[in-house]
């Protein structure tokens, strides 16, 4: 298992609920969240080995949202 972070502009519950399916139906995704309280609306998701950042930011620009790698 890992964990993946990501700086995004998912600022809202209902944009969060947009991309439940997304997520929820996604194979190598465990768990995922949105910190909407923190500054750069942080998306944490644990996920299998075989999910790499490009997938999860694939995922998410396909959306229209901004996505960018936290570091640690």
């Amino acid at each position: 298992m890992k964990l993946l972070i990501f700086r995004t502009d998912i600022k809202s519950k209902k944009k969060i609920k947009s991309l439940k399916s997304i997520f929820n139906n996604h194979s190598d995704i465990i768990k995922w969240s949105v910190d909407l309280e923190d500054i750069d609306n942080v998306l944490r998701i644990e996920a299998t080995t075989n999910l790499s950042e490009g997938d999860v930011i694939d995922l998410i620009e396909i959306k229209g949202f901004y996505i960018k790698t936290l570091s640690d």
